[in-house]
């Protein structure tokens, strides 16, 4: 395999997708979609988020210093994409059909059709040009009960919930076909 270099990029590493959840300053619930998230260890696991750009949900995070990261699936996704490409500081974006639950440990919403979801208490923050990273607690993990089954095989249990990856603006199924561009699954939502 010869290789080349290439101007910096990310483009062809497939991010795992999140949605994180807020609370607005009036309690109720706000979501946002982000793939830049993985863990670190610091005498225990945590969870590391990344977030550029100015943002309801990073001004939410910043005050409150919690919220959740909901991993997305196939079902998932067009709700995923719609809050990720609609401004969360448009005041009807939450006028949308979505169940939520609460958190089980932080005052955080948590989407009730997520295989897995982490509550989150920010312990540091570092502020970048243009955007923040986020060094998390992880203060309680939610998960479909399914995904306990220690009789089923790991790659059963990826069959069950079918996690959706992101790769240059274009969403891909758990079996690497394709699921839409940044923007298109949405449109399901818009519909209903």
């Amino acid at each position: 395999m010869m290789k080349t270099s290439i101007p910096i990029s990310n483009h062809f590493c497939p991010q795992t997708l999140f949605v994180y959840g807020t609370r607005k300053e009036d309690g109720s619930p706000n979501f946002g979609l982000f793939c830049w998230f993985s863990y670190y260890f610091d005498g225990e696991m945590g969870a590391m988020a990344s977030i550029g750009g100015d943002k309801l949900t990073r001004d939410r995070i910043k005050a409150t210093r919690i919220f959740s990261a909901n991993l997305v699936t196939e079902e998932l996704l067009p709700l995923a994409d719609y809050f990720g490409n609609t401004g969360g500081y448009a005041g009807d974006k939450m006028d949308v059909s979505v169940e939520i639950e609460q958190g089980r440990v932080l005052d955080v919403p948590i989407l009730v059709k997520s295989p897995w979801a982490f509550e989150l208490e920010v312990d540091r923050s570092m502020e970048l040009d243009g955007g923040e990273v986020f060094l998390c607690k992880i203060r309680n993990t939610l998960v479909d009960e399914r995904l306990r089954d220690e009789a089923l095989t790991e790659e059963q249990r990826m069959n069950l919930i079918r996690p959706v990856h992101s790769v240059r603006q274009t969403y891909f199924k758990w079996d690497g076909t394709l699921a839409g561009p940044w923007g298109g699954p949405m449109k399901a939502v818009r519909e209903k």
